[in-house]
């Protein structure tokens, strides 16, 4: 059976055309600034400072990135980037599984507002305010030697919105899945493990992408909390103090290259697990 085509109206057809252009000039304006560095990265220092709207190098210097990978010492901060990443995910993914699974099914006294008040904090942003007090508090149960602190940290100022969507993709799983298990002998956790986990594995994918990515950003407090101790720096840090190792003036060069080689991991992790990252984003949000 042959397809019948779709017919668009000429009116149809225009807005169709001012959608398409309007998109396309976000994707360039999102995508301009990383094209920028990752081209940047191979110029050198002086045609930066000089500025101009040439965006291709003059000259490619490969130089700068053997040379910001030594200055940044990105052995070390590499690591301690992957360890500040991989543990804000698996705390993320084992405090909101279960908050969200619990949220979408358990019934107790002041869920709804306590529910409300999670909601409520999605959309208030303290920045940095938090930032000294949580540092005493680390500094006063001596956790501010190590990376646990910015782990529990940053996987803590994250939990809102990770729980939304888990809650959300949990309402879309059938309640006679868990009526069924409860026959069978199963408690509330079990059911958790056994039936709700395999379930919303597309929703964890993306909050696993999410959190990786949110911990692998990290500055601000990790620069704070690495003050004392440049072994525990991540790489964010070691890429911003690229700027300073310039002679007398700021390395964009080194900075760029450094800034290029933190986001690779990203960019693939995200090239691989797109898939789910989009079914986990469209299926969390048909019920809420």
């Amino acid at each position: 059976m042959e397809k019948k085509q779709r017919v668009y109206s000429a009116k149809t057809k225009i807005i169709r055309g001012i959608l398409t252009l309007f998109l396309v000039i976000v994707a360039a304006l999102t995508v301009y600034p990383l094209v920028y560095i990752i081209l940047g990265s191979f110029k050198e220092n002086a045609e930066l400072l000089r500025g101009g709207t040439n965006l291709f190098p003059e000259k490619f210097i490969l130089d700068n990135y053997k040379e910001a990978w030594e200055k940044a010492n990105f052995a070390r901060y590499t690591f301690n980037s992957i360890v500040i990443s991989v543990g804000v995910m698996c705390v993320t993914l084992f405090t909101t599984s279960m908050a969200g699974y619990v949220f979408a099914r358990k019934n107790f006294w002041g869920k709804e507002l306590l529910y409300s008040m999670f909601v409520a904090f999605m959309f208030v942003n303290v920045g940095s305010v938090t930032l000294r007090p949580l540092f005493e508090l680390a500094v006063k149960v001596k956790m501010n030697t190590s990376l646990i602190s910015i782990i529990l940290i940053a996987a803590g100022t994250a939990q809102t919105t990770h729980i939304f969507l888990v809650r959300g993709f949990v309402n879309t799983v059938p309640r006679e899945l868990d009526e069924a298990a409860k026959i069978d002998g199963c408690t509330f956790f079990q059911i958790y493990y056994m039936i709700i986990l395999p379930l919303i594995k597309p929703i964890l994918s993306t909050i696993a992408l999410l959190s990786f990515r949110g911990g692998w950003n990290e500055y601000i407090m990790p620069l704070v909390f690495t003050m004392s101790n440049d072994k525990m720096r991540p790489l964010t840090v070691g890429v911003n103090m690229l700027k300073s190792s310039g002679d007398g003036t700021a390395a964009w060069n080194l900075m760029f290259a450094g800034a290029t080689i933190s986001i690779v991991p990203i960019i693939v992790i995200y090239i691989f697990s797109s898939k789910h990252f989009m079914s986990g984003m469209t299926s969390g949000a048909v019920k809420g």
